[in-house]
């Protein structure tokens, strides 16, 4: 009879100070990366930096390709919005069978993208995610392949909202980390309230405009609604 723990038992032989070498070891090479002599090669090109725009998907027809953890993170994601959603895959997580959302139960075909506004695939295959990128690229369909910007037309920013205010942190690509980093900095910073502040501004902003015409007078008025 095969011992099942095996495996495992070379991870019960490690020692504490073993771990902690080990952890020694990742924090020195991570420095190490951060204190390495600057590439020229790797220099940023602001020519590849990417325009930045928010989306109106509501009720407009939307795929996500997967139906794991990451596809499902991106369809209850474009559902927020208001898009109306197709998954494809041929298995979906359990979590995946709650959304709202239509599932269609087989393998991506090229055909799947006609007459989508936008498609995003999040699957573990790199040949599906070729095959969503080229059949989109030929529609001229905007498409996004999680995790790899080569296969992107457009990325994902890491987002905060605050009812209407959404704030978008991108680093196009470079290192989401940094910018789910920057996110959580920014959390802490907004208040929660900044959401009910906008509605109000909102609706104070449509008055002005409704009641007066054009004019110097109103831009000032506008503008005075927040100092």
């Amino acid at each position: 009879m095969k011992n099942r723990e095996s495996p495992c038992a070379g991870e019960q032989d490690r020692s504490p100070e073993s771990d902690e070498d080990s952890r020694r070891e990742i924090l020195h090479s991570q420095f190490s990366i951060l204190k390495a002599p600057f590439d020229p090669a790797f220099r940023y090109n602001p020519e590849s930096m990417y325009y930045p725009v928010m989306l109106r998907v509501k009720d407009e027809p939307c795929l996500v390709v997967g139906g794991g953890a990451v596809a499902l993170q991106k369809a209850r994601a474009l559902r927020r919005a208001g898009a109306d959603v197709t998954a494809v895959s041929p298995e979906f997580s359990p979590a995946f069978l709650k959304l709202p959302v239509r599932r269609v139960r087989r393998r991506f075909r090229t055909g799947d993208v006609r007459g989508m506004v936008l498609v995003i695939a999040g699957t573990d295959s790199r040949a599906v995610n070729e095959a969503v990128y080229k059949a989109c690229r030929r529609r001229s369909i905007p498409v996004n392949v999680v995790d790899v910007p080569a296969l992107c037309s457009f990325i994902v920013p890491s987002i905060l909202r605050r009812g209407p205010v959404i704030v978008a942190v991108s680093t196009g690509g470079q290192s989401p980390s940094l910018a789910k980093a920057l996110r959580r900095q920014l959390e802490a910073i907004l208040p929660r309230s900044l959401g009910k502040t906008a509605v109000r501004l909102g609706a104070a902003r449509r008055r002005i405009l409704r009641a007066l015409p054009p004019s110097p007078a109103r831009t000032r008025l506008l503008k005075g609604l927040v100092r």
